[in-house]
């Protein structure tokens, strides 16, 4: 089966691009990776500025909730710098701010909430009954029944090599025109091993919590994030952090499109264990507009 060329294809060169160059007091320098496309991928910069964050955080507290917006598209072939602004440390949590910065721009901000690890009342929503990732298509079969005569752009996605392998639930919304409902299930698995260190593995979660999530605000209207008269892209995108995630494993990433209006479209995720632990949640609205046609 082809593949196309890819310069991220490992969860160990992830984790060495999440591990941002420290050039001044508060600043920091992220790489951008060779993946093809004309943009930065929205969770590769997610990833790189809650690092930035977290690099300037008390070593005791760790990110609980980020929020996020979209300000420029990101350019691909040049580093991206994260300006850290330390904007309060408390009896128990930590606030901190950056700025990704290039061409002399802001393309992206976020704001990460930090807290120390504290006993608390719990509850959880229970995961869904879902298929298990063993009895779904891997990448070859998902080749060979789906996307063998799938046009080019669509065959590069889901066919290059990566840092997390996916496996949806269902292929039908690549594959047909139907009106779907609003909702997901998506398999993901680390590519490689994981550094054992909390804060890695909380970027990691973050640049996984961008794949696949505007496509579910698509489901209802028949086309998806490849059809190529619709212009799409992430505004903002919020996170909140519940448990540690185990990547030596699957985990489930179901998703719900409450709502698309105005040109824009909601989506929602939560983040499963295959034990069937909480460990995150992701809100999501992206910009869904129909290309003007001559």
């Amino acid at each position: 089966m082809p593949r196309p060329a890819n310069s991220l294809t490992s969860m160990e060169h992830l984790a060495d691009i999440l591990d941002l160059e420290q050039i001044e007091e508060n600043l920091f320098r992220g790489q951008s990776p060779n993946v093809g496309w004309q943009r930065l991928f929205g969770g590769l910069v997610i990833g790189q500025a809650l690092a930035a964050t977290q690099r300037t955080a008390p070593a005791d507290r760790f990110v609980h909730s980020l929020h996020a917006y979209f300000l420029r598209p990101g350019d691909p072939s040049v580093p991206v710098v994260y300006e850290v602004d330390r904007i309060r440390d408390g009896g128990s949590f930590t606030t901190r701010r950056a700025v990704a910065i290039q061409h002399g721009k802001p393309i992206f901000a976020l704001s990460a909430s930090f807290h120390l690890d504290e006993p608390g009342l719990e509850h959880q929503i229970a995961m869904p009954d879902i298929t298990p990732p063993e009895d779904l298509p891997d990448s070859d079969t998902i080749y060979e029944k789906f996307l063998r005569d799938a046009p080019e752009h669509i065959r590069h996605f889901w066919l290059r090599e990566r840092p997390v392998e996916i496996r949806p639930v269902s292929m039908t919304h690549y594959i047909s025109s139907d009106r779907l409902e609003p909702n997901q299930h998506v398999w993901v698995k680390a590519n490689g091993q994981v550094p054992d260190d909390r804060r890695t593995a909380a970027a990691i979660l973050a640049y996984v919590s961008d794949m696949t999530l505007l496509d579910t605000a698509l489901f209802p209207h028949g086309t998806s994030v490849f059809d190529r008269s619709i212009q799409g892209a992430s505004l903002d995108h919020a996170m909140w952090f519940h448990a540690d995630p185990d990547f030596s494993d699957w985990l489930l990433y179901t998703q719900d499109s409450p709502f698309s209006g105005g040109a824009r479209g909601l989506s929602r995720g939560a983040i499963y264990t295959r034990s069937g632990r909480l460990i995150a949640s992701v809100a999501q609205e992206g910009l869904i507009r129909k290309r003007a046609t001559d």
